[in-house]
């Protein structure tokens, strides 16, 4: 099942390090001559270090704000007594249920209108509307697991509200963040329909569409896309490793009573 689930990767990978990455009907499995060509021409030969800086600029944005603004939200829904909780959760998740073609002309439409079009913004206002959901309710069910006699305790012990979140909640609840963070900051770093339509210039053009740009008129250059697929979920895959018992805690947070 590994070797499965990383073959894809593999496949880019070898096709990456071939001379000439041309997909035929029975390709050999081993490149007879490794090269690094393909990863020198991806950026002497593509503006594809400002399409990285493009891509993580957009995606730390987006993970900043939803953190943000979701850690208040799931502070306040889990510690503090709300009437209609659960109807307000259930519209939060509503949001992220419309699929991306349904809104993304509506999207278009304002973007167009607010002047915003082709810029950062373009992208971080309608990824965060959409990963928004997702880490409230990571962080509510997670912080809604601290027993919430630490809170009043600190409240006792004089900490405002929002001190008693930063100094008591927050750092029990480092492994739910950490998860929250990753997830936004992996889906706004590979989202492509709304890059691909609110960005037309290489000023704020992100790495997906950058990619999908990449075949001419006459040719496909296999090597490059191999070689930038791979330049660019390297990063994700270092993250996640970094950080996967943090991960792995945040989302088994609450699957377990007692």
């Amino acid at each position: 099942m590994v070797f499965y689930l990383i073959g894809p990767v593999i496949w880019q990978l070898i096709t990456s390090l071939k001379p000439n990455a041309i997909l035929t009907s029975l390709p050999p499995v081993l490149p007879e001559k490794v090269v690094f060509t393909h990863y020198v021409s991806v950026f002497t030969e593509r503006p594809f270090a400002r399409i990285i800086l493009n891509s993580f600029i957009v995606a730390t944005s987006t993970t900043v704000y939803c953190l943000a603004i979701g850690v208040l939200s799931a502070f306040a829904i889990s510690i503090f007594d709300i009437k209609g909780k659960a109807l307000f959760l259930g519209l939060v998740l509503s949001i992220s249920m419309f699929p991306p073609i349904a809104t993304v002309s509506p999207l278009y439409l304002l973007i167009r209108a607010l002047g915003i079009r082709d810029t950062y913004l373009a992208l971080i206002f309608p990824y965060a509307t959409f990963a928004l959901p997702l880490s409230i309710w990571v962080l509510s069910s997670f912080i809604s697991e601290i027993p919430k006699e630490l809170y009043k305790a600190a409240r006792v012990d004089g900490c405002t509200p929002l001190q008693a979140l930063w100094k008591v909640l927050f750092p029990l609840a480092a492994p739910g963040v950490f998860t929250c963070a990753i997830l936004v900051f992996i889906f706004a770093w590979n989202e492509f329909l709304y890059a691909l339509t609110f960005t037309t210039t290489v000023q704020s053009r992100t790495i997906p569409v950058a990619i999908a740009l990449f075949p001419g008129l006459h040719e496909v250059p296999w090597g490059e896309m191999a070689a930038a697929s791979i330049i660019v979920t390297a990063p994700l895959v270092i993250l996640v490793f970094v950080f996967q018992k943090r991960i792995i805690s945040g989302l088994t947070a609450g699957s377990v009573k007692g």
